[in-house]
Order: structure tokens, then sequence, then C-alpha cells
């Protein structure tokens, strides 16, 4: 078998492990926002406590997403992707274990570092192992995973959880440190990773260099989007099990609700992996964030079931091609030697979003602030984003050559003639 026949395989394989590393990535964040539920009844949490449990998590992520974007560029993206999900399995598991807020939030944050750290490196090398012309569509694909994720977590929420406790949550969290365990065998890094000249590159070089002339506009963009973006995906989602309570539902059927809106999830992300190699990362970021505060506006104002689980369906359907597409422009933007550096850095930006967006939420709802003004903040927020790309971004979509297309068919015709003339 040739080199060439074998690169399918390679990336097939670097596509499903890094995809199940973010299965397990969001099951573990889609669950928090359940157990947070659970733990607000059986230890008594105010709103403010709840919230940081969420807000720790995103200050280990902060970190985590910080320094393996940075090693990722000195000792490859494999070994960092394996490192960190192999903490956050551990730390799942022990968190288990935990007896009171403290001691959980001591887990939250190692979890966190795993995550912040896993998210930007598993895109990097996707990204560097396909094409640039179907970048777009693999990173929105991987990330497609998430919602797989997150669909786990509100049916492990709803059937597991009543029955086996939360704890039993946490345990499964733990199992994607056989996926780590899997990823030291014949997982190659990326190709781009091997043609960096490490000699010349450094974790502060490459951090100074994202604000240089080249990439300073484009790293600004980025931060501001993710901090618009995760402040109002964690701000949201990860209360919104919490809310639905609020609302007056049952937990049990909070959760099922949950899990209905949820489902929209995936086919948001497919959604837009098919238009940003149509249309553009630009305006599919900038068309699925205005419907996202749309869909944020009415699910806050709703006063009716079918309008809150309609606007909740809507509102996971947007979100998340929005967050997908997000991965797939930040690796965009930046070459290979400072790729991973750039995309932690941004997804870094994003975390400070996330840690306040639970924290704000959790104030807000002591102060008995009404939902319909929690949820405006959130419209406004998504607006902003959608303002920044628009203003300070660019498509970044690249076309297939004509010139490849041409030699690819003559190459498919010459192998269909030896194949006849084989026979």
């Amino acid at each position: 078998m040739s080199s060439d026949s074998t690169k399918p395989v390679s990336f097939r394989k670097i596509f499903v492990v890094a995809g199940l590393s973010w299965v397990f990535d969001a099951m573990d964040v889609g669950i928090i926002s359940f157990i947070a539920a659970a733990l607000i009844e059986e230890w008594h949490l105010t709103p403010q406590q709840a919230g940081w449990i969420g807000s720790i998590n995103a200050i280990g992520m902060l970190i985590g997403a910080i320094v393996a974007g940075s090693l990722a560029d000195r000792i490859g993206r494999n070994k960092v992707l394996m490192y960190t999900v192999l903490l956050f399995s551990v730390a799942s598991g022990f968190s288990a274990m935990s007896t009171t807020l403290a001691i959980f939030l001591v887990f939250r944050f190692f979890i966190g570092l795993g995550l912040g750290g896993e998210l930007p490196v598993a895109s990097t090398l996707v990204s560097e192992n396909v094409p640039a012309h179907k970048r777009g569509r693999m990173v929105v694909l991987l990330e497609s995973f998430w919602a797989v994720g997150w669909i786990l977590s509100a049916v492990i929420a709803y059937f597991i959880m009543p029955i086996w406790g939360w704890r039993s949550a946490l345990i499964i969290g733990a199992l994607p440190a056989l996926l780590a365990i899997y990823m030291r065998w014949g997982l190659p890094d990326s190709p781009a990773f091997h043609k960096v000249d490490k000699q010349k590159s450094s974790i502060w070089r490459n951090m100074k260099s994202l604000w240089s002339p080249k990439y300073a506009r484009a790293t600004a963009m980025l931060w501001i989007l993710w901090l618009f973006v995760m402040f109002s995906y964690h701000g949201m989602f990860l209360w919104l099990p919490s809310i639905m309570v609020m609302k007056g539902f049952g937990l049990i059927k909070s959760f099922g609700y949950v899990l209905l809106m949820t489902l929209t999830q995936l086919p948001g992300f497919f959604s837009a992996a098919w238009l940003v190699e149509k249309v553009g990362r630009k305006f599919v970021l900038i068309t699925y964030l205005v419907c996202a505060a749309v869909s944020a506006f009415f699910f806050g104002t709703a006063e009716t079931l079918p309008v809150l689980i309609m606007s909740g369906m809507a509102l996971s359907f947007f979100y998340l091609g929005v967050t997908g597409t997000t991965y797939a422009y930040t690796t965009d933007h930046y070459d290979p030697e400072v790729r991973a550096t750039g995309a932690g850095m941004a997804n870094a930006a994003g975390r400070i979003g996330a840690i306040l967006g639970p924290l704000v939420v959790g104030y807000m709802v002591a102060a008995k602030v009404p939902f319909t003004v929690i949820f405006s903040m959130f419209f406004i927020a998504c607006a902003l984003a959608a303002l920044n790309v628009w203003i300070l971004g660019k498509e970044t979509r690249v076309r297939k050559p004509f010139f490849e297309t041409v030699e690819m068919q003559a190459e498919e015709e010459k192998a269909k003639e030896k194949e006849v003339n084989y026979v």
C-alpha cells in the first residue's frame, strides 16, 4: 500500500480521536449544569455559590488554554492532547468523591485545566491535517461532537442521575482516560508542526508575535469575539436547567425539556459546517449570532411553555453553530508556527467571559433580576460579537483551486485506466 493510500486512514483516526475527546469534554461541561441544579437542592447552595461551580471551571480552562496552546507549538499537538484528556478524566473521577463545595471546586479547577487545554489543541490538530479548502468544514464538524456530548449529558441527567445520583455522572466522565491511553499508539502529529523550525520558536516569541502587525487586528477581533461568545454560552447554558426549575418546573421535568432543546445542537453544527465553505465563515458567524441574539430575547421573555421550548431549541441551534464556526475561524488566521498559541490565547480570552457569565447570572438571580433583563443582556452580548466580526473580521474561506480539481480528475482517470488494463 502506498503512502498516499494511508493518508485518509490517518486523518480519520485523528478526527475520531479528537472528536471523542470533544464528546467527553462536552459531556462534562453539560453534566455540570445538571449537577449544579441538583446540588442547589442537596447542599442548599445559594445562587452565588452555584455560579462559582461554572466559573471555577472556566478559570482552570483559561490557564489550561494558555499553557497547552503554547506547549503544543513546542512539543507537539498529540502529546499535549493526550495529557490534557488524561488530566480532566482523572480529576472528574475524583470529584465524584467530593463531600463539600470547597473540595468539589478544587477538582472542578483541575478538570478545567484539562478541558481548556484540549479544545484549542484538538481543533489545531484537525485543521492542520486537511487541505485549506476543507479546513473550516472539518473543524466545525469536529465541533459537532460537542453536541453529541451535550446530548449524552442530558440523557445521563434524565435517565441515570435520578436513580444513581449525581456522583454516577462524574464517574462516567472519567472514562476518557482510556482514550488518552489509546492516543499513545500510532496517532501522528500534524505535518505542519513537523515543518516548524523549533530552534527559531519559543513560547514567549510566539505570544509576542500574536500582536505583531501581521496578526494584531485578527488577534484583537478574535479575543473580543471569544469573550462575548463564551460569556453568553456559559452564562446561558450552564444555568439552563436551573432556570427551568426557577420557572416552576420540577427537576426531572426540567431535565427533559433541556434534553429536547439540546437535540437541535447537532443540526446547528451540521448547517454551519455546510455553510462555512459555501458562503464563508464571516457571513455564518454574523448571521448565526444575530439569530442567537433574537432567540435569547424570546427565551427570556417567554410566558408560555411552547414559546419557551421553541426559543430554547432555536437558541441551541444557532448558538452551537456559532461556537463551531468560531473555532474554524480562529485557526484560519494564524500560520502553523503560532497556530496553537493563537488558538489557545483566543480561547483563554473566551474563558474570561466564561468565568464572568455564570457568576453574573448567579448574582442577578440572587438579586431577583427578571429573566427578561438577564437574557436581554445576552441579546446585547451576541449583537456586539456580531458587530465586532462585521467591522474587524475578514473572510478566510479558501476556495479549491481550479487547477487542483483538474489534476485530481486526471489522476482518477489514470487510476481507472490502470485498473482496466490490469483486469
